[in-house]
């Protein structure tokens, strides 16, 4: 790696682009195999669109990662969570790439970000170096493949960014990822979006049957409606190589042959990625697991993946007594598709089940702040927490806060706070707030202690409970002995857990001295490497501090002997 001044990197700041002016053949693959993916740009991810592509290395890790093209290093973070160990570059013609879940850098780079964590005495960090500081050249090997951090299993994740931050469709830059098989319909669900509307005689959520026909494309069973209505699709595509359910490219819909909605996944902004649950059917993901996505646009749903809009995509079937033609068409970014043709028949008939309306002593705006006293518990929520007006479920009982079913999406942090003045001052720095999990156990949320109150920030509805946590985490080692000899060890090894609140934070010292570990939290994981010079020949001491979320702390020390 050269440390010369990159001076092309001045102007680059400057440079506008449009997806008309994207480059094709500035960027290679960052890895040196078939590119085979675990997860597409654009996929339907909890709370959020997947970022990049997911790039499978064969699982395994070590596979040598390259520069996708040459520039500079400018950023490097560290993070038990999300890309793990993640790879910043910033290239001449404006666009970033990114590279996460690694398992470590290059060598040079890797003992760049050793010092300063050394210096920082912390295993997380996030760095910025300067662009003169850390020069690549395309194909030159920055780090290994690996599985850090929010990772499922080995892969790389691998982004492009533009001058804006904002993740673009890496297929877009040439990007070659072998693709000869059609979207996947798995469900259609129809939806009446007005008081007079109705779909089958119901303005509940209806499940559409389809069945493929003999010329490839999809047909569903006849649809009696009336009124505003709109449809929603469950559908994944899957690439060459591998029988991953990733995301799709382009969704195209249209009524009597005019287009009502153009969606395509080229590039979103991370900050409008959560409104992902306000496109997809949210309460069917949450009580049946089933993720579809709504083709039409209700309030309060601003992403940037509708290229066209009629109408907002909804179907005004207001001439009774006719037939309509809706068709869907789903494409990958290599224009294999799939369509899906319902046959509509106009008719207002009698509703049988209308839409459930419900009414409480808790109605919040979704436009305003609002603030709620239950018990011994208070809720401030903010304005756009929510995406439309509720009559809010709200109970309390004690130390336990019914608030709702997770089944309405929340886009904002709520937060709750509870008043602990009738416990003692020992017993408020081990409280906690927690919400109760499907088997009943309680997760921490928060322990934020303000006055008489302890509060913690929520982004989703539930039930939720204080928590006390007196006990501290538990420390074991691995195959490590007090007054062993191990010279011949590599690296130290400690399995960390802690039963209520989490692990918040770990110390590890040797003869005095900070060492560095690298926490594996997957796996419970505290894992120290030698190579860093610390120990010494003949007795060694080291110490080990565990934190849990609220402060409770354990020690564990021990003496080995090495040559």
């Amino acid at each position: 790696m050269k440390k010369a001044l990159f001076t092309i990197f001045s102007f680059c700041t400057l440079l506008v682009h449009g997806q008309a002016d994207i480059p094709k053949n500035d960027f290679i693959p960052p890895l040196k195999i078939t590119t085979v993916l675990a997860g597409s740009f654009g996929e339907l991810r909890s709370n959020h669109f997947h970022s990049g592509l997911d790039i499978k290395t064969q699982q395994r890790t070590g596979l040598e990662v390259i520069a996708s093209a040459s520039g500079y290093v400018s950023r490097i973070k560290v993070s038990h969570y999300g890309y793990g160990k993640a790879l910043y570059i910033n290239h001449p013609n404006g666009y970033t790439t990114v590279y996460g879940h690694l398992d470590k850098f290059s060598p040079e780079l890797e003992a760049f970000v050793k010092s300063k964590q050394y210096e920082a005495e912390s295993y997380e960090i996030e760095l910025f170096p300067n662009p003169d500081e850390l020069v690549v050249s395309q194909g030159e090997l920055v780090a290994y493949s690996g599985n850090t951090g929010g990772s499922g299993g080995p892969h790389v994740h691998f982004e492009i960014r533009d001058k804006n931050e904002r993740p673009m469709n890496a297929q877009l830059f040439g990007i070659e990822v072998p693709d000869h098989r059609d979207p996947i319909i798995n469900d259609l669900y129809a939806y009446s979006l007005s008081d007079s509307s109705t779909v089958n005689q119901t303005q509940q959520r209806q499940k559409i049957s389809f069945s493929k026909q003999p010329d490839g494309t999809f047909l569903s069973e006849k649809v009696k409606a009336f009124g505003e209505i709109g449809f929603a699709i469950g559908t994944v595509d899957m690439q060459d190589g591998a029988n991953n359910n990733n995301g799709i490219y382009k969704i195209e819909t249209n009524l009597n042959g005019e287009t009502l909605l153009d969606l395509e996944m080229d590039k979103f902004s991370f900050a409008e990625t959560r409104y992902i649950n306000r496109m997809i059917d949210y309460a069917l993901y949450e009580d049946n697991r089933v993720r579809v996505q709504k083709l039409f646009i209700e309030r309060n749903n601003p992403l940037s993946i509708f290229k066209y809009e009629k109408n907002k995509g909804i179907l005004n079937l207001a001439q009774e007594n006719t037939t309509a033609i809706y068709t869907i068409k789903i494409s990958d970014f290599k224009g294999n598709a799939s369509v899906l043709v319902i046959p509509i028949e106009i008719i207002k008939e009698p509703i049988l089940s209308p839409l459930d309306k419900r009414t409480t002593p808790f109605f919040v705006q979704a436009d305003a702040n609002q603030s709620f006293n239950v018990g011994d518990w208070k809720l401030f929520i903010p304005d756009g927490a929510f995406y439309d007006d509720y009559y809010l479920d709200i109970t309390a009982n004690t130390d336990a806060l019914h608030l709702d079913k997770d089944v309405i999406p929340v886009q904002k942090y709520i937060k709750l706070s509870y008043n602990v003045s009738a416990f003692q001052p020992a017993d408020r720095e081990r409280l906690y707030i927690g919400r109760v999990n499907y088997r009943g156990l309680l997760r921490y949320e928060g322990a934020t202690l303000e006055g008489d109150y302890i509060s913690a920030s929520v982004n989703a509805l539930g039930d939720f409970k204080l928590g006390l946590d007196t006990k501290p985490p538990k420390i074991e080692a691995v195959d490590l002995k007090e007054g062993k000899w191990i010279s011949d060890y590599k690296t130290l090894q400690f399995k960390i857990s802690d039963q209520d609140t989490g692990i918040k934070s770990y110390r590890g010292t040797l003869n005095g001295k900070f060492i560095l570990f690298e926490y594996e939290y997957k796996k419970n994981l505290l894992t120290y490497n030698f190579d860093d010079g610390i120990s010494v020949s003949g007795e060694n001491t080291l110490q080990l501090i565990v934190t849990d979320n609220v402060g409770n702390s354990s020690t564990f020390k021990t003496t080995f002997f090495r040559k």
